[in-house]
C-alpha cells in the first residue's frame, strides 16, 4: 500500500516583495508563514523549505535507525535527531547534516556509529536528497 501526504502552499506576489503559508492536509495546528527573506536571511518566525525538509529529513532519519538498530537486537530507548539544511540562494540547497544522540543499551559506540551510518544511506528522504551532500554525526548518550 502506498500512502501520499499532502502540503498546501498559498503565496502572492513577486518572490523578493511577496510572502505566503504552507498547511499540511492532516495538521490542525494552522499555516505557517514562508517568504524569501526568511529563505535568504533567516528567521525565528517565519518557515523555510529547508526548514521543512530538515523536519522530514530527522523523522526519517529517527525511524530509519530505530528500526536498524531494533533489528539489530539493540532496540533504542531514545533517539533524538536533528537536521540542519543548508541553502545559499543562487546555488540551491547544499547539503543536509544530521545529528543524532541516542540511549541504546548494550551497543558499542563503534557498532552504533556503523548502525547509524546505514540508516543515514537507507532512509527513504536521505535517497530523496542524493543530489546534495548528507553528513552525519552520531553519538551515545
Amino acid at each position: 500500500m502506498s500512502v501520499t501526504s499532502e502540503a498546501n502552499t498559498t503565496w502572492t506576489g513577486s518572490l523578493m516583495e511577496g510572502s505566503g503559508t504552507v498547511a499540511f492536509s492532516t495538521s490542525h495546528l494552522g499555516t505557517f508563514p514562508i517568504d524569501w527573506k526568511a529563505r535568504s536571511e533567516g528567521s525565528d518566525t517565519t518557515t523555510t523549505p529547508e526548514e521543512l525538509i530538515a523536519a522530514a529529513h530527522a523523522s526519517c532519519f529517527s525511524m530509519a535507525l530505530s528500526h536498524a538498530l531494533s533489528e539489530n537486537g539493540t532496540p533504542p530507548e531514545r533517539v533524538n535527531t536533528s537536521a540542519s539544511v543548508t541553502f545559499k540562494p543562487g546555488t540551491g540547497i547544499t547539503g543536509s547534516h544530521l545529528n543524532v544522540n541516542a540511549v541504546v543499551p548494550g551497543i558499542t559506540p563503534e557498532r552504533f556509529a556503523e548502525i547509524a551510518q546505514g540508516a543515514k544511506v537507507g532512509c527513504p528522504v536521505s535517497q530523496a536528497l542524493a543530489g546534495i551532500e548528507i553528513t552525519l554525526e552520531a553519538s551515545l548518550a
